[in-house]
């Protein structure tokens, strides 16, 4: 059902739920697109600082499964202050670390889950993509409004307000919006240009889909690479003991399948792993009967600007890492926290807030990016024209490691608003009958 608001819809005061459970509300309406991880961790904060919430997703539902994803550093500290440590934890997938083997299995080399302080190549928080957007959906539901099944048709902004159509006719007004809809944002599309202008192809295709357990995986990742065709297959634990996580990885200097194509990703993924050996053809064997198959290329967002008067990005829309990175969700939940304190602690003034957001965070994204490329860059074809492999034993490394884990400071906002307090019943409609 959608959210019942107030008859004065311009009124300071408004009214979310309904019935019984309708909640009175004030402070900024604001739109965000998107409801993987950015988009709901925004939404958590943005209810805490006293925003009203609307979350737009042009998925019928939430997507499941998807890869492993991590939190590191400070990213660890905002799920902290978000009150969800123990439910995140408890939703991890128990990875005790990391094998790398050669064709045959046998270990070429060990990583664990405690090393570095739980922030190294196997982080301790690691919990698939599709269990924290899930999580995060739960903890932000009450008092915040989903619509699924439909997506931003319009925007129209001036210095009151943007007026949004939505694709199923609905006509709204906000004082914000934000677009937290991934690395091939439409909203981003929309408003800032075509999406050539900011992707930044690395030379890489990875591919994720669930498989049965049958390979007899026990908190071990597993992977194999091919070094000399520059393409890897890899096996993880979830916590499902009865499936395991696949992924793929090969080069590809260009990339022209369409992203939401399943059936040509599928054919292009069997072309380029023909012949891997290792579990890959016991793993590809699986790849019609997978309920949650995901392919795409390695691609960085560059973006001079994330906002555009009030209209701002979040997560991969304004700054994607890329997998490479592995912190393409420290980047989103740390984005959220500062996004939300900034436009709070600037009396939700769009020019003001999303200037001090990317002020804060533009180094920490740099870092991020920088260890996206260099990782990537590792698992080139070695060649005539190819860049040597970084030298990742140096202490620059390290450096900009540590830089890219805990280099940004995370304000308390003391003087901006902060309630935990439910906001009535959830409130989940959907652009389909």
């Amino acid at each position: 059902m959608e959210a019942v608001m107030g008859v004065d819809d311009s009124a300071q005061e408004r009214t979310i739920g309904a019935g019984e459970q309708r909640t009175r509300v004030s402070g900024p309406r604001v739109l965000v697109a998107g409801a993987s991880i950015a988009g709901p961790a925004l939404a958590h904060w943005l209810r805490r600082r006293g925003a009203e919430v609307t979350v737009v997703e042009r998925a019928p539902e939430l997507r499941p499964g998807g890869q492993a994803v991590d939190a590191r550093g400070v990213a660890k500290e905002v799920i902290r202050r978000m009150g969800l440590d123990a439910v995140v934890r408890a939703a991890c997938t128990d990875t005790a670390g990391a094998h790398t083997v050669d064709a045959d299995g046998q270990v070429l080399e060990t990583f664990r889950a405690d090393d570095d302080g739980g922030d190294g190549f196997i982080a301790d928080i690691e919990i698939l993509r599709g269990d924290l957007s899930r999580l995060l959906y739960n903890d932000t539901r009450d008092g915040v409004e989903y619509i699924f099944g439909d997506r931003i048709a319009e925007l129209t902004q001036d210095a009151g307000g943007v007026d949004v159509v939505f694709a199923c006719g609905n006509r709204r007004r906000f004082d914000l919006v934000i677009g937290a809809d991934g690395l091939h944002s439409p909203l981003r599309a929309m408003v800032f240009g075509p999406h050539e202008r900011f992707l930044r192809h690395l030379g890489h295709v990875l591919a994720f889909y669930s498989v049965p357990n049958e390979f007899g995986l026990d908190r071990w990742l597993l992977e194999y690479q091919h070094q000399e065709s520059g393409r890897s297959a890899l096996l993880r634990p979830i916590q499902d003991a009865t499936r395991a996580m696949s992924m793929f990885s090969f080069t590809s200097p260009g990339f022209d399948v369409d992203h939401r194509d399943v059936a040509a990703q599928k054919r292009l993924l069997r072309q380029r792993m023909a012949g891997l050996g290792w579990l890959a053809p016991n793993i590809l064997a699986h790849l019609d009967d997978t309920p949650d198959f995901y392919l795409d290329q390695v691609a960085q967002v560059v973006m001079d600007r994330w906002s555009s008067g009030r209209v701002g990005l979040l997560g991969d829309a304004a700054f994607s890492s890329s997998p490479m990175s592995g912190q393409g969700t420290g980047l989103a939940l740390v984005g959220a926290y500062l996004l939300a304190g900034e436009l709070a602690a600037a009396g939700w003034d769009p020019d003001t807030g999303f200037a001090r957001y990317e002020t804060r965070m533009r180094s920490f994204v740099e870092a991020n990016q920088e260890i996206g490329r260099l990782n990537a860059r590792s698992r080139d074809v070695p060649g005539p024209d190819t860049q040597p492999p970084p030298d990742f034993a140096g202490e620059w490394f390290a450096e900009l490691v540590g830089r890219a884990i805990n280099g940004i400071e995370l304000p308390d906002y003391a003087g901006a608003p902060d309630s935990t307090a439910s906001a009535g019943s959830p409130i989940t409609s959907s652009a389909t009958p």
